[in-house]
């Protein structure tokens, strides 16, 4: 009887010690960081799902440019191709992701600057609506990632700091990686006039 008593004790301890120690708190950080992640996919399939859209509108009007559309067309499929499972948010595979939504982000930026020099496709009230549209998706984007981070930063701050460390090294709690700015940001634009 004493031994099913103490048995009892010690499983309520360690179920307190485990309580006490932030394996809970861990657990929910981890699933906010996961549903954020959630978030920022969900966003760049929305923006995948308007190009092909935007690609055919362009289509019509810029028949010569055919390159750029061709470009964005092969980026929207290297991005959609590239995807990261919540349960291995490594920096190396945010780094991977990032790298392939930052092509289609480039290949995007192309497309656009091209159609300043269509003003009957800019006219185009579709034109018109794709790109209001995509915009509001990149912005919800950028939204999405710095959620993300928060997430991160949260997840990543619980499970380094002492005592939390020890319980989240025991449960094999692992650091998260950070969206940081596409390696070209750092580039100056020039400004000419």
């Amino acid at each position: 009887m004493k031994r099913l008593v103490f048995g009892i004790l010690a499983a309520v301890i360690a179920v307190s010690t485990l309580s006490s120690c932030g394996y809970n708190s861990m657990v929910k950080l981890d699933e906010n960081v996961k549903s954020k992640w959630g978030t920022v996919q969900t966003q760049y399939q929305r923006r995948a799902d308007l190009i092909p859209n935007l690609v055919s509108t362009v289509k019509g009007a810029a028949k010569f440019e055919q390159g750029t559309l061709t470009a964005v067309v092969e980026a929207r499929a290297k991005a959609t191709q590239m995807t990261v499972k919540a349960d291995d948010l490594t920096p190396e595979n945010i780094q991977k992701y990032q790298a392939a939504q930052g092509q289609l982000s480039q290949a995007l930026g192309k497309l656009l600057s091209i159609t300043e020099a269509y003003p009957e496709l800019r006219a185009t009230q579709q034109f018109s609506d794709l790109s209001a549209q995509l915009e509001s998706t990149e912005n919800r984007i950028t939204v999405a990632r710095k959620d993300f981070n928060d997430a991160v930063q949260e997840y990543n701050g619980k499970i380094r700091s002492f005592p939390n460390n020890l319980t989240a090294g025991m449960f094999g709690f692992k650091a998260k990686g950070y969206f940081e700015a596409d390696a070209t940001a750092k580039d100056v634009p020039k400004v000419e006039f």
